[in-house]
């Protein structure tokens, strides 16, 4: 089952065109990755998926619901961004981790400020939160953080941080977690880690869209690639069969650099 269907997605800024027609569908449980030189339209497709660019023509849909249409526009389609927004869990290559909040607290935040609106919090707020401190020290036990819970971000490593930010995008349970170059801010040694991380997420059938220039990661975890070039979606396809056996000519000259 397709979880996530995109339709012929469109983006301009100003006389330049970033995305150009983009169509995809991913499915239940896997992860696309999303390869391309710097400027072909991968981060920019990202914060479409996101809500945090709004297309200019194409529809998206999850889970059968069609989030956007350009094409037909529902009253009050630019007001309930914050709901489609939680379909989707977003790592950027930056950490953004709010530096006033240790890593618990950034975990469990955005969860914390919903559960406010629940006609239920006022008489049981107590449980509601005892839960969400759970799940959040469980999300930073998976990612290997269970002693770093009451550190607060400037105490951490750029690896640690990330992990932080990858926690707290799982924090509300998305139905699609995106990476936008998660691991681009971070050294080679601390790379590892994250992408241990994310290994292991993919292990466990999370689906994910993850842009990347970690090209033997990209074929060893991803179950699909999409090659990007100028804004098009140039080749698509099997990760291993994409990376090892190129069909398309400016797909191989991409390669050939790493």
């Amino acid at each position: 089952m397709a979880v996530l269907e995109v339709k012929n997605i469109g983006k301009h800024f100003g006389s330049t065109r970033v995305l150009d027609d983009v169509s995809f569908d991913l499915e239940e449980g896997s992860a696309l990755a999303i390869i391309g030189s710097s400027g072909s339209g991968k981060t920019t497709l990202l914060r479409c998926l996101n809500f945090l660019e709004t297309p200019d023509h194409g529809s998206i849909a999850v889970r059968g619901e069609t989030l956007f249409d350009a094409d037909h526009p529902v009253k009050g389609q630019e007001k309930d961004l914050r709901t489609k927004r939680l379909h989707f869990g977003m790592v950027f290559q930056a950490f953004h981790l709010f530096p006033q909040y240790t890593a618990l607290e950034n975990v469990t935040l955005a969860e914390t400020l919903l559960s406010k609106e629940r006609p239920d919090f006022k008489q049981k707020r107590k449980e509601i939160l005892e839960e969400i401190e759970a799940h959040g020290k469980s999300l930073l036990e998976q990612m290997g953080l269970a002693e770093r819970m009451d550190h607060y971000p400037h105490q951490l490593s750029g690896g640690q941080q990330q992990r932080v930010a990858i926690a707290r995008a799982l924090a509300l349970q998305p139905d699609i977690l995106c990476f936008d170059e998660p691991t681009s801010a971070l050294d080679p040694e601390l790379t590892g880690e994250v992408l241990k991380v994310i290994r292991g997420l993919a292990e466990k059938h999370t689906t994910m869209i993850i842009v990347t220039h970690e090209m033997s990661f990209a074929r060893d975890v991803a179950d699909q690639i999409i090659f990007m070039d100028e804004g098009v979606i140039v080749e698509q396809g099997d990760a291993r069969q994409v990376i090892d056996h190129p069909k398309e000519e400016r797909t191989r000259q991409f390669l050939t650099k790493y």
